[in-house]
Protein backbone atom coordinates (compact mmCIF):
# COMPACT_ATOMS: atom_id res chain seq x y z
CA UNK A 1 0.00 0.00 0.00
CA UNK A 2 1.70 3.13 -0.76
CA UNK A 3 -0.39 5.93 1.13
CA UNK A 4 1.74 8.99 0.17
CA UNK A 5 0.59 8.02 -3.50
CA UNK A 6 -3.15 8.35 -3.30
CA UNK A 7 -5.46 10.59 -3.90
CA UNK A 8 -6.39 13.42 -1.01
CA UNK A 9 -9.85 11.90 -1.10
CA UNK A 10 -8.58 8.14 -0.46
CA UNK A 11 -6.09 9.08 1.88
CA UNK A 12 -9.23 10.85 3.90
CA UNK A 13 -11.35 7.30 3.55
CA UNK A 14 -8.76 5.10 4.37
CA UNK A 15 -7.75 7.47 7.41
CA UNK A 16 -11.20 7.60 8.58
CA UNK A 17 -11.83 3.96 8.67
CA UNK A 18 -8.56 3.46 10.48
CA UNK A 19 -9.14 5.51 13.18
CA UNK A 20 -12.57 4.00 13.67
CA UNK A 21 -11.43 0.63 13.48
CA UNK A 22 -8.61 1.72 16.01
CA UNK A 23 -10.67 3.35 18.46
CA UNK A 24 -12.91 0.48 18.58
CA UNK A 25 -10.00 -1.89 20.00
CA UNK A 26 -8.98 0.91 22.67
CA UNK A 27 -7.06 3.94 20.87
CA UNK A 28 -4.46 4.27 18.20
CA UNK A 29 -1.52 2.56 20.75
CA UNK A 30 -3.58 -0.34 21.42
CA UNK A 31 -4.31 -0.97 17.59
CA UNK A 32 -0.54 -0.73 17.33
CA UNK A 33 0.06 -3.09 20.22
CA UNK A 34 -2.16 -5.51 17.71
CA UNK A 35 -0.29 -4.59 14.58
CA UNK A 36 3.28 -5.32 16.27
CA UNK A 37 1.93 -8.56 18.10
CA UNK A 38 0.83 -9.57 14.32
CA UNK A 39 4.31 -9.23 13.14
CA UNK A 40 6.05 -10.42 16.12
CA UNK A 41 4.55 -14.11 15.52
CA UNK A 42 6.67 -16.57 14.33
CA UNK A 43 4.57 -17.12 11.35
CA UNK A 44 1.76 -15.26 9.74
CA UNK A 45 -1.81 -15.65 12.11
CA UNK A 46 -3.11 -16.10 9.03
CA UNK A 47 -1.77 -19.60 8.87
CA UNK A 48 -3.36 -21.03 11.88
CA UNK A 49 -5.53 -24.09 12.10
CA UNK A 50 -7.74 -22.61 14.84
CA UNK A 51 -8.66 -19.35 13.07
CA UNK A 52 -7.54 -17.35 16.12
CA UNK A 53 -4.72 -15.24 16.99
CA UNK A 54 -4.52 -14.06 20.10
CA UNK A 55 -2.80 -11.26 22.67
CA UNK A 56 -2.88 -9.59 25.79
CA UNK A 57 -5.23 -6.67 24.72
CA UNK A 58 -7.06 -8.59 22.21
CA UNK A 59 -7.83 -11.64 19.21
CA UNK A 60 -8.58 -11.52 15.80
CA UNK A 61 -10.69 -14.94 14.78
CA UNK A 62 -11.63 -15.91 11.69
CA UNK A 63 -14.49 -18.17 9.97
CA UNK A 64 -12.01 -20.16 7.32
CA UNK A 65 -8.46 -22.28 7.37
CA UNK A 66 -6.29 -20.19 4.96
CA UNK A 67 -3.69 -22.63 3.96
CA UNK A 68 -0.10 -21.35 3.24
CA UNK A 69 -0.02 -21.79 -0.37
CA UNK A 70 -3.41 -19.37 -0.79
CA UNK A 71 -0.77 -16.45 1.34
CA UNK A 72 1.79 -16.98 -0.57
CA UNK A 73 -0.70 -16.43 -3.37
CA UNK A 74 -2.30 -13.56 -1.69
CA UNK A 75 1.06 -11.94 -1.14
CA UNK A 76 2.12 -12.09 -4.69
CA UNK A 77 -1.39 -10.49 -5.76
CA UNK A 78 -1.08 -7.94 -3.07
CA UNK A 79 2.64 -6.81 -4.60
CA UNK A 80 0.64 -7.05 -8.63
CA UNK A 81 -2.18 -4.90 -6.77
CA UNK A 82 0.62 -2.38 -6.32
CA UNK A 83 1.65 -1.79 -9.72
CA UNK A 84 -1.52 -2.37 -11.59
CA UNK A 85 -4.28 -1.38 -9.16
CA UNK A 86 -5.99 -4.45 -9.13
CA UNK A 87 -5.56 -7.63 -8.00
CA UNK A 88 -6.81 -9.56 -10.30
CA UNK A 89 -4.35 -10.00 -13.40
CA UNK A 90 -5.20 -9.95 -17.09
CA UNK A 91 -7.24 -12.88 -18.46
CA UNK A 92 -4.86 -14.03 -20.55
CA UNK A 93 -2.17 -14.32 -17.72
CA UNK A 94 -1.81 -18.14 -16.42
CA UNK A 95 -1.86 -17.04 -13.16
CA UNK A 96 -5.76 -15.51 -13.71
CA UNK A 97 -7.70 -18.55 -12.70
CA UNK A 98 -5.44 -18.78 -9.16
CA UNK A 99 -5.74 -15.40 -8.00
CA UNK A 100 -9.55 -15.89 -9.00
CA UNK A 101 -9.96 -18.43 -7.19
CA UNK A 102 -8.25 -17.32 -3.79
CA UNK A 103 -10.49 -14.09 -4.40
CA UNK A 104 -13.49 -16.47 -4.16
CA UNK A 105 -12.75 -18.70 -1.63
CA UNK A 106 -11.54 -16.06 0.66
CA UNK A 107 -14.28 -12.77 -0.53
CA UNK A 108 -16.66 -14.23 2.62
CA UNK A 109 -14.41 -14.38 4.93
CA UNK A 110 -15.17 -12.61 7.83
CA UNK A 111 -12.08 -11.19 10.38
CA UNK A 112 -12.91 -10.21 14.17
CA UNK A 113 -11.38 -8.28 15.74
CA UNK A 114 -12.14 -8.06 19.74
CA UNK A 115 -10.38 -6.00 22.28
CA UNK A 116 -9.82 -8.28 25.53
CA UNK A 117 -11.90 -5.89 28.15
CA UNK A 118 -14.99 -4.62 26.57
CA UNK A 119 -14.45 -1.06 27.92
CA UNK A 120 -12.13 -0.82 25.26
CA UNK A 121 -14.57 -1.47 22.57
CA UNK A 122 -16.67 -3.29 20.64
CA UNK A 123 -13.91 -4.33 18.08
CA UNK A 124 -14.52 -4.60 14.27
CA UNK A 125 -14.82 -6.80 11.19
CA UNK A 126 -12.95 -6.89 8.12
CA UNK A 127 -13.24 -8.71 5.11
CA UNK A 128 -10.29 -9.18 2.45
CA UNK A 129 -11.56 -7.81 -0.75
CA UNK A 130 -13.23 -4.78 -1.92
CA UNK A 131 -14.77 -6.02 -5.31
CA UNK A 132 -15.29 -3.22 -7.30
CA UNK A 133 -16.81 -4.99 -10.31
CA UNK A 134 -16.16 -7.79 -12.56
CA UNK A 135 -12.65 -7.49 -13.29
CA UNK A 136 -11.59 -5.39 -10.55
CA UNK A 137 -10.78 -6.09 -6.85
CA UNK A 138 -8.85 -4.73 -4.50
CA UNK A 139 -7.35 -5.71 -0.71
CA UNK A 140 -9.49 -4.08 1.45
CA UNK A 141 -6.79 -1.20 2.75
CA UNK A 142 -7.66 -2.30 6.42
CA UNK A 143 -6.94 -5.51 5.99
CA UNK A 144 -3.78 -4.76 3.98
CA UNK A 145 -2.83 -2.86 7.10
CA UNK A 146 -3.43 -5.57 9.67
CA UNK A 147 -1.97 -8.45 7.94
CA UNK A 148 0.51 -6.91 5.50
CA UNK A 149 1.65 -3.46 5.36
CA UNK A 150 4.26 -1.74 7.49
CA UNK A 151 3.35 -0.62 11.26
CA UNK A 152 4.80 2.53 9.71
CA UNK A 153 2.16 2.77 6.99
CA UNK A 154 -0.79 2.38 9.88
CA UNK A 155 1.25 5.21 12.12
CA UNK A 156 1.21 7.64 9.03
CA UNK A 157 -2.28 7.15 7.84
CA UNK A 158 -3.66 7.82 11.84
CA UNK A 159 -1.88 10.78 11.67
CA UNK A 160 -3.12 11.97 8.71
CA UNK A 161 -4.83 15.54 8.72
CA UNK A 162 -7.51 15.81 6.12
CA UNK A 163 -7.71 18.92 3.94
CA UNK A 164 -10.47 21.02 5.46
CA UNK A 165 -12.93 21.66 2.81
CA UNK A 166 -12.90 25.47 2.02
CA UNK A 167 -17.26 26.77 1.71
Amino acid sequence: MNFSAMDNETKTIIHNRLKECAESFGGANYFLQLLEAIRAAAKSPLVAKTCTFSFELGSVKWSKVIFEDKLNLLVKARLFEGKNNNLLPKESDPAYKRVLNLVRTLKPVEFKIKPKNIKHGTGFTVYPFEVLDEKTTKLDPIFDILFFAGIDTAKKILKYNPPREEV
